[in-house]
């Protein structure tokens, strides 16, 4: 009676230790499905009509010399976008278009990638600035968060604009890699947040014309469902 009893007793702890080490498993596996990486892309509009100015909002096309950057840019990269994401702007949205259909990539554009409104400086230069304004143009440079343009969108109101659709694009697009095509201004702001570089010093950032710089976010998700930031590159 003792030996079959034993046996009994050593098939089940057998059963039971196997079925415990794939709950666990699993249990891992679940935790390990949890964590999301994913890569953005920023990339800078090229060279636009009308040269070097404050130009904003105003909505100018890029000049010849601004596509073939940017396609100079792109295809040096072997990497496969799963989305595009663009500023509506046509120096942008252009470009973003084209590179779509080539490569039927899907596009979508977000008015809050758009640039800073300039008010009254919108396609003035630095020249003529300095001429009639230079004051607030030092001002400007020296704290932007503080010292608005005349008429303008303020440091503020922009870089919160930018930030809720940056929040939006890595919520949505969890675990794709996304080109995220924008200007100057919002790709200061965003590498502000990531580097925790105080907002008012983002014109220490320079982002040259067609520009392109690799984000890797890892987003490790909350029991409620939501996701945090975990670690950047």
């Amino acid at each position: 009676m003792v030996l079959p009893l034993l046996y009994r007793y050593s098939a089940w702890l057998v059963h039971y230790t196997m079925t415990w080490q794939r709950s666990l498993k699993l249990k891992y596996l679940k935790s390990y499905k949890m964590a999301m990486n994913t890569t953005i892309d920023l990339l800078r509009h090229g060279d636009t009509v009308g040269g070097t100015c404050f130009r904003g909002s105003t909505d100018d096309p890029l000049t010849g010399l601004g596509w073939t950057q940017l396609w100079t840019a792109v295809e040096k990269e072997t990497f496969c976008w799963d989305h595009i994401i663009s500023s509506p702007l046509q120096r942008c949205a252009d470009f973003a278009q084209a590179l779509g259909q080539r490569h039927a990539i899907p596009l979508t554009f977000d008015e809050r990638l758009k640039e800073m409104h300039f008010g009254a400086w919108e396609g003035r230069s630095t020249e003529e600035l300095m001429e009639t304004n230079a004051g607030a143009l030092q001002q400007f440079w020296a704290d932007p968060e503080k010292y608005t343009p005349p008429d303008a969108e303020s440091l503020t109101h922009f870089s919160t604009r930018v930030l809720l659709s940056w929040r939006d694009i890595v919520s949505r697009h969890a675990n794709q890699n996304v080109l995220l095509i924008t200007h100057g201004g919002v790709i200061r702001v965003l590498l502000c947040h990531l580097q925790q570089h105080p907002i008012k010093k983002l014109l220490e950032f320079e982002v040259k014309h067609a520009a392109l710089q690799r984000i890797h976010v890892e987003l490790a998700q909350k029991p409620d469902g939501s996701a945090r930031l975990k670690k950047h590159a």
